[in-house]
């Protein structure tokens, strides 16, 4: 081990001095062994402090999923650079400003150059860099509490923020995984990145890395794609959001027979229980829901394949061991089973604040170290977490409050319905009217979903209006960008009232 501290660079070099020669990440024709992961990461590490990188930099990357991008990320760890992963689906005007606000340096792209830096580096110029670099081990020496990499939040509120995260945040994250999401891997486990590695997916790498496991990673996505990956490489887990399982369960041919996967992760969004329970039904136990945020990063809490049960199939699960939580109202006090309010968290996997936003850290953080989430939820008396909504979300209809949740879960379970959004529409009389954007399957009239919802609901919580619409605006990690819904969504005097 280096230094005072475990880095995530002994990690590297002790799965690469464990496992050798056996593949560490599969990309379509190209494989790359433990040892020659570690070698790879040491080169370019000292390849780019040798372009005038100074730990502590910052440093974006640009690369769409692939080994490469991998490579370039357990890099800057060696080389104590901090990461600033970007999403190649985002538009170049998102991009500018993740560049920009990072005060990135440096840039690693497969081409794009959405914003200057003072040095630009092509993906394609990488393997020149390798072969050239030395190859003694590059070990940079981070205190556990410097930055490691800053993750951009959603979004969905404003203009995104970075969260910055550590060494302490990264270790705890592998811990929380191994402990409780994926106890089971194995040298012969088998891990499918389905997903963007910029985001949730990426999270998975480490923790199958450590235990000899394999990283098979598609460039893209496609159900029959992800279906074939699955049987040819023997795929025992993934993690996808909910719009990639409904894809999978609406267009891929399953023979389950086939498939070895033991767990399914999934988290990002909420998932509806029809959904769910379909799954399951396709699939198997195999469903492993993990509820975090980019600033509790993938654990806060998580319902594991046995806690599906058909009563618990809207819950987001129990805390992780190493993980505390807690519902509290907005003076800061606990509340008891079954009581709305603020989820909040606090484990050694948090982050330590926003990049050069001190108020907002200040906010989100406070003084006792509990990290205010921003979701709405409860617990019931077994301590099973029940999200409702994002706080900045929640409906008030007659001085009622409405979860946008709650309501698109009942819509989803109509048969014709793909997909739906809950929003609050400003209205005169009310102050807000529910109003719902759904994607259908097949034709369906609309006071038909009023109806269906009727049967459900109380009188206050049912859409008073349904837009039919080709898609939903979602961020490029899936989630449903309610705010885009709601700022696109007609006003009542455009709509005719429900009575």
């Amino acid at each position: 081990m280096t230094g005072q501290h475990l880095q995530i660079a002994d990690l590297i070099s002790r799965a690469g001095a464990s496992f050798g020669p056996a593949p560490a990440l599969i990309d379509g024709d190209r494989s790359v062994s433990f040892a020659e992961f570690d070698s790879l990461t040491d080169r370019l590490g000292n390849a780019l402090l040798g372009r005038g990188l100074r730990p502590g930099d910052h440093v974006a990357v640009l690369v769409s999923n692939g080994i490469d991008g991998v490579v370039a990320y357990y890099a800057l760890a060696k080389a104590g650079l901090v990461r600033v992963p970007l999403n190649a689906r985002e538009t170049d005007v998102e991009l500018a400003y993740k560049i920009e606000d990072s005060g990135a340096r440096a840039l690693i792209t497969d081409g794009r150059r959405p914003a200057p830096t003072e040095i630009t580096i092509a993906v394609d110029e990488l393997s020149t860099m390798i072969d050239a670099a030395d190859s003694t081990p590059c070990r940079v020496v981070l205190d556990p509490e410097a930055p490691l990499r800053l993750a951009y939040t959603g979004g969905t509120t404003g203009k995104p923020k970075a969260v910055v995260l550590t060494t302490r945040s990264e270790l705890a994250e592998v811990a929380n995984f191994l402990v409780d999401l994926l106890p089971d891997i194995r040298p012969d486990s088998v891990m499918l990145h389905a997903a963007p590695i910029t985001h949730g997916s990426g999270a998975f790498f480490l923790p199958h890395l450590v235990k000899g496991a394999a990283n098979v990673i598609l460039q893209k996505f496609s159900p029959q794609r992800f279906i074939d990956a699955a049987v040819e490489y023997g795929a025992t887990a993934t993690f996808m959001v909910p719009t990639m399982i409904s894809m999978l369960l609406e267009d891929a041919a399953i023979d389950r027979d086939r498939l070895r996967l033991s767990r399914l992760c999934y988290g990002g969004a909420p998932i509806a229980p029809a959904l769910l329970a379909r799954g399951i039904e396709t699939l198997g136990p195999v469903f492993a829901q993990l509820y975090g945020q980019a600033e509790a990063p993938l654990a806060i809490t998580c319902l594991q394949p046995w806690e599906h049960t058909p009563e618990r199939l809207a819950s987001a699960g129990k805390p992780y061991t190493f993980v505390e939580m807690d519902i509290r109202d907005a003076e800061g006090n606990s509340l008891p089973p079954g009581t709305a309010g603020e989820v909040v968290t606090r484990g050694p996997h948090t982050m330590s604040g926003y990049w050069h936003r001190p108020e907002a850290s200040a906010e989100t953080l406070g003084v006792d170290g509990w990290l205010r989430t921003g979701d709405i939820g409860q617990v019931d008396s077994d301590g099973f977490l029940y999200l409702l909504d994002r706080r900045h979300d929640v409906i008030i209809s007659g001085g009622f409050n409405v979860y946008p949740r709650e309501v698109e879960d009942v819509l989803l379970t109509h048969p014709a319905v793909r997909e739906a959004a809950v929003v609050g529409v400003d209205d005169p009389k009310w102050g807000q009217r529910v109003s719902a954007a759904v994607v259908v399957r097949e034709p369906v009239a609309e006071d038909e979903l009023v109806d269906h919802c009727a049967r459900q609901l109380a009188g206050f919580k049912r859409p008073r209006h349904i837009e039919f619409w080709d898609e939903l605006p979602k961020s490029p990690v899936g989630k449903s960008l309610r705010r885009t819904v709601r700022e696109t969504m007609h006003s009542p005097q455009e709509v005719t009232e429900n009575a």
